[in-house]
């Protein structure tokens, strides 16, 4: 193979860390304004959890608003809540006129149902598009806030200028969260869309006919080079922790490497994106609400 081949053969990055340094800047301009007229945008994080991974990102949230002029102020419930004070938690933030933005944390104690949860999330606040109304005006074409990691597919898509009108798309996984909303954001680009699950038969039929190859599912290693076509463009969204103590996404990145055109890492791919992405959110909630009440 000559070194022009090789390099026509190697696989782009699709690095997300300079994109989020981006959607920060424009979320810390549009703060300082806000800030400039009396308005402090203000996230609030509902958190009822123990994991440990889960306070790590929390803490990230907390230390990324802050450098972007945003308060962040963590509700911890504690591990042993009772839903209804997760409720009661979310519908009094809800109707607190000083927050612009909530979260849901995941995951919550066993046997609460976070759907149930998330409804009590007042929409105009719902920045992470938990609440199924939200999902339901996103999948309707209305608007809504998008789950933010469903969101930074499209948008890290976007950024390395990766074209979608007629493009055959599969996402790997159905969940509320990443699965179903990517779909829906993918459509609304004329893209051509499939959605595979844990039940698709000879799931390698479906993503080696796709351009763009969509993975959230949290299995790592799932996706391998019999899964993709040469250069197929491959965004994993899955962040799987190794024993080691560092993640790995769901697809092997060293099967697929030099076969698909791009392929995002883990970490440093989709999940800096995500967190940019709640803090534009807070921030255009933030002056939604500064117009409604003017």
């Amino acid at each position: 193979m000559t070194t022009a081949q090789r390099e026509s053969a190697a696989t782009r990055p699709l690095d997300g860390t300079g994109l989020a340094r981006e959607i920060c800047a424009e979320a810390t301009t549009t703060a300082a304004e806000l800030s400039s007229a009396g308005i402090t945008p203000q996230l609030a994080v509902v958190v009822a959890t123990d994991d440990e991974s889960s306070s790590w990102y929390v803490r990230s949230i907390a230390k990324t608003a802050a450098r972007a002029g945003i308060s962040c102020s963590v509700v911890d419930l504690g591990a042993e809540c009772a839903p209804a004070l997760i409720r009661a938690a979310l519908e009094s933030l809800s109707a607190d006129e000083s927050v612009h933005g909530i979260i849901l944390q995941t995951p919550l104690p066993a046997g609460v149902r976070f759907e149930e949860q998330a409804s009590a999330i007042a929409p105009a606040k719902d920045v992470d598009g938990a609440n199924p109304l939200s999902l339901g005006r996103l999948t309707a074409g209305s608007p809504a806030f998008a789950p933010a990691t469903a969101t930074a597919v499209l948008e890290l898509l976007d950024h390395h200028e990766v074209a979608l009108a007629g493009r055959r798309c599969v996402v790997v996984g159905r969940s509320n969260v990443v699965g179903k909303p990517a779909a829906a954001l993918l459509l609304q680009r004329d893209a051509t869309v499939t959605i595979c699950h844990r039940h698709t038969e000879d799931l390698a039929r479906f993503t080696t006919a796709a351009d763009v190859v969509v993975v959230a599912v949290g299995r790592p290693g799932l996706i391998g080079a019999e899964h993709v076509r040469d250069r197929a463009i491959v965004i994993d969204v899955g962040t799987n922790p190794t024993p080691e103590g560092g993640l790995v996404g769901d697809v092997d990145e060293a099967a697929v490497s030099g076969r698909v055109a791009g392929l995002s890492p883990v970490p440093g791919g989709v999940g800096p994106v995500t967190t940019a992405l709640l803090l534009r959110n807070t921030v255009q909630a933030a002056a939604s609400s500064a117009r409604r009440t003017t």
